[in-house]
């Protein structure tokens, strides 16, 4: 985990909380533009939801409003993914108000669509840095926007600095995020995986995970087959002799 000083943008040093004023959990905005947008963005949350889940300090969020500026309910900003670390309590958010939490997200990232990308790279980009966020992350599942489809920055002092990436013998490529302790990858078919180097193994999908289950069963309920029919033939064996 990286730890760093969240900077909440208030415009006064003295400016009270209002707790009058709401803060809605929608913007009217669609959560992704396409599958090829929503596949990742609900496989990564899903998947860095298993990651923390016996961990009640860290709150992994998705296409969650963001209020980052005190008393003002019309400037905020809605991450594909992002993951806070030392939170108080994991429970559920409407919307992630910056000051009330104490925090702001450690690692954010955006997933590229042909309406959100040039303002993934600049306007929220400048957001995210003012916000102190340490690692932030693009990515293109359509190769259409950037090359490469991955982008990994993290903050030193007020700025952005690109970090390097790597590409293995599988044509793999590979980024480390420091914060979250993975690898953040990219397949030659433009796949997001996540990768626990330290375990050396890939974080499964909650599809993976579903299908590896019914795999089990169905070994068990096969294995329980071959018992029963070796024990009927036992038994007819002993009727025979």
């Amino acid at each position: 985990m990286v730890s760093k000083t969240t900077k909440v943008q208030v415009p006064y040093e003295d400016e009270v909380d209002d707790l009058t004023i709401e803060y809605p959990s929608s913007d009217g905005e669609p959560m992704a533009e396409s599958e090829a947008q929503y596949a990742p963005l609900t496989e990564t949350v899903s998947t860095l939801r298993v990651r923390y889940h016996e961990r009640n300090d860290v709150y992994v969020g998705g296409d969650l409003l963001i209020y980052y500026q005190m008393n003002r309910n019309d400037v905020r900003v809605a991450p594909d993914v992002f993951v806070v670390f030392g939170v108080t309590s994991r429970h559920p958010r409407d919307s992630w108000l910056v000051w009330r939490e104490g925090r702001a997200p450690d690692f954010v990232m955006e997933i590229a669509s042909s309406r959100t990308w040039r303002r993934d790279a600049t306007e929220k980009r400048r957001i995210y840095a003012d916000m102190g966020v340490t690692e932030y992350v693009r990515f293109d599942p359509t190769g259409n926007y950037f090359t490469p489809a991955l982008v990994m920055e993290t903050l030193e002092g007020a700025e952005y600095r690109e970090q390097p990436l790597t590409a293995d013998d599988a044509g793999i490529l590979r980024g480390y995020s420091a914060g979250l302790a993975l690898e953040i990858c990219v397949t030659p078919d433009l796949k997001l995986r996540l990768h626990d180097p330290v375990a050396g193994e890939w974080l499964r999908t909650h599809q993976e995970t579903e299908d590896a289950r019914r795999e089990s069963e169905a070994a068990h309920r096969a294995a329980e087959a071959e018992i029963a029919r070796l024990r009927e033939q036992l038994e007819q064996l002993r009727q025979q002799s």
